[in-house]
């Protein structure tokens, strides 16, 4: 459940400074945003996934749900208002820089979630929040703490950051599980360390979704702490060797 945007990417050789002109040496564009990431790791992984999304209404959000669609996602759109887009720089290093453009068109509750294995709550309104927790396994991501507060929900699986101010987490929360993500260092899984996988960066667009779809599958379908995060690992590891979020993403190991 969460946020779709469509992205155009831009590789260049360095992030423009103030006043720079740079000229890019690829761009591709598809829709893509936390939502649709996650959504097609859990597809690849689990054989199916739907998204409970929100569309603009608009040819961007049409083919958005067209080309969501061939990736394996069954998408299940409210269609409302103009289709959020983001600018994305890719750099030498692999790292990436977002420009977001109009807000997040979000899934409202309540919705039809009895009896899901996993609901991931990327985004939406409190409603669709309390509707996921009839999920038999709920993760969620910081970046909508408020929404989360205001849900008032247990979470089984929470992915936050360590270093990131915008992903931060105060423990205000009830949650079973905690991950913060450090980049190429790892991070932490209920206090505890875990490493990640050495990769080498082609785009890191895409590798935190990736990993936190990625844990809470292995998670709800009863993978031990070690053996889900193994997975999560490889799993954000191999996103960034590919071009976008989707082209390298790991396959179903069922």
């Amino acid at each position: 459940m969460g946020h779709v945007e469509w992205v155009e990417f831009a590789r260049v050789p360095s992030m423009p400074a103030s006043g720079e002109i740079v000229h890019a040496v690829e761009t591709w564009e598809e829709p893509a945003g936390g939502g649709a990431v996650v959504a097609r790791q859990l597809a690849l992984l689990a054989g199916r996934c739907e998204l409970f999304t929100g569309l603009g209404e608009d040819e961007l959000g049409r083919e958005s749900a067209r080309r969501l669609a061939a990736l394996g996602i069954d998408v299940h759109a409210r269609w409302d208002g103009s289709t959020r887009r983001a600018f994305t720089h890719v750099d030498a290093r692999g790292e990436r820089t977002i420009t977001v453009l109009g807000d997040k068109l979000l899934p409202q509750g309540p919705l039809p979630l009895d009896g899901y294995d996993l609901v991931f709550f990327v985004a939406g309104d409190v409603a669709a929040l309390r509707s996921a927790r009839r999920a038999r396994f709920l993760a969620g991501t910081v970046r909508e703490l408020a929404t989360l507060k205001a849900g008032r929900v247990p979470l089984d699986l929470l992915v936050a950051s360590a270093n990131d101010p915008g992903e931060a987490y105060d423990g205000s929360l009830e949650v079973r599980h905690t991950a913060l993500t450090d980049g190429n260092r790892g991070g932490s899984f209920d206090g505890e360390r875990w490493e990640a996988v050495p990769a080498v960066i082609s785009d890191a667009y895409g590798a935190g979704d990736s990993f936190a779809a990625a844990l809470a599958f292995g998670l709800a379908r009863g993978d031990d702490s070690t053996a889900a995060l193994q997975l999560a690992a490889r799993a954000g590891a191999a996103v960034i060797g590919g071009r976008g979020p989707y082209e390298a993403q790991l396959g179903s190991e069922l």
